[in-house]
């Protein structure tokens, strides 16, 4: 093929960067473990609900990658100065930092913890285990430099989809049946809290806040709209076949009662040999290390954008916002403790949150703040089922975290 067709092809994946952070940020340790209990429990049945997430995600965060591109600023800030009445956006600004940033602090925890699981997979558990991410996570988040980030972030998700893509390989899958669970939904009463986590786990809210305000670190011109596109749709989707091959691995281990990514990496072992079990640990591994940096970067940026600071990586201010969730991460994961009653704060504000932002978007994206670059039609219905499905997580989840209460 001649030099020049090649071309396009060549700089839409030179272009590739947010929306491989964005993809970095769902993979995590929850995502694993709700990807092997469907896996493990249901086999290739739930596969239609995370081709379900990725079109949902791709829609949302599209949205939300357009409106930080076009306006240039981050997501909180937007909303902040969009929304005229004091009482509503005092109560908006008080709803986004209990999602983002108290929530982020909350499931900081289990972040880092899931890359201790793969950790002790391949080695003896040792206490020190959670430092050793945490400082990973700081290091890299300290230098304060988008492109190192971007590159090593995208080698990480890189990491995990050889990862986790070669053990789904390796157990032979069944193709008609993946093909089958793809696009035959099935929706039994015992599969709805399965299913409500795999959508629940890829379209996330801080991702939102995350992506809007990243595009801003790669982008500065609005010609750049169609590389940021391209780059949301490659990256959800590439997130979304590594959250299927986990599904896929888990099919080929039903009725052996595995329910966590360690179980799992451990379970591969004597079925498919060592190779199965360290290479599936390396996947669990990198998905800690992603989202202990991505989680408290969201944090940050949604503080900052709330409370008006410089929108600077390398600000105090800022530095101060991530060093909180990433410290209180590490706290909580070297000791064990879980602040259930802050995470079931957490979720229910993200259950709030999700909903409201994905109706604040498509108000957005359907004002004069984007000019030529709102929505039209075709656009504005796809969002609208998304919004209703948003609005179905959101009160089930509010539904389920206030029956536990």
């Amino acid at each position: 093929m001649p030099y020049n067709k090649l071309e396009p092809l060549k700089k839409i994946f030179k272009n590739i960067g947010p929306g491989t952070l964005v993809a970095a940020a769902f993979i995590g340790p929850g995502t694993i473990t709700i990807c092997t209990k469907g896996g493990a429990t249901y086999g290739y049945s739930l596969l239609w609900a995370m081709l379900l997430s990725m079109v949902a995600t791709i829609v949302l965060q599209e949205m939300a990658a357009r409106l930080g591109l076009i306006t240039g600023n981050g997501l909180s800030k937007i909303v902040r100065n969009k929304l005229e009445n004091k009482t509503a956006r005092i109560a908006m600004i008080l709803l986004m930092i209990s999602a983002i940033f108290i929530g982020n602090a909350a499931y900081e925890a289990g972040n880092i913890s899931g890359g201790v699981i793969g950790i002790q997979v391949l080695t003896s558990a040792a206490w020190y285990h959670p430092l050793i991410i945490g400082l990973c996570a700081f290091i890299l988040l300290f230098i304060g430099n988008y492109k190192i980030l971007e590159k090593v972030l995208i080698g990480m998700v890189l990491l995990m989809g050889i990862s986790f893509v070669a053990v789904a390989v390796a157990i032979k899958p069944d193709f008609n049946l993946i093909l089958d669970g793809l696009l035959s939904p099935s929706f039994e009463d015992d599969q709805l809290l399965l299913i409500l986590g795999l959508i629940g786990t890829t379209v996330v809210p801080y991702n939102l806040f995350l992506h809007a305000s990243l595009v801003k670190e790669k982008w500065k011109h609005n010609t750049d709209l169609k590389y940021a596109r391209w780059d949301t749709i490659i990256s959800v989707n590439l997130g979304g076949i590594v959250s299927m091959a986990i599904i896929i691995a888990a099919t080929g281990l039903q009725g052996q009662g595995i329910s966590s990514p360690a179980d799992l990496a451990m379970s591969l072992e004597p079925i498919y040999g060592r190779f199965s079990s360290s290479v599936f640990a390396v996947g669990i591994i990198a998905a800690g290390i992603t989202s202990a940096i991505t989680a408290p970067l969201a944090a940050a940026y949604v503080v900052q954008g709330c409370l008006g600071w410089e929108a600077d990586l390398k600000n105090w201010k800022f530095r101060a916002v991530w060093m909180v969730v990433l410290c209180v991460g590490v706290l909580f994961s070297s000791i064990g403790f879980k602040p259930l009653k802050v995470i079931t704060f957490a979720q229910v504000a993200n259950g709030l949150l999700l909903p409201i932002m994905a109706i604040i978007l498509l108000w957005l994206v359907n004002t004069n703040v984007l000019g030529r670059f709102k929505n039209n039609w075709i656009l504005n219905l796809i969002a609208v089922a998304v919004v209703l499905i948003s609005l179905f997580l959101g009160a089930k989840t509010l539904a389920i975290v206030t029956g536990m209460l």
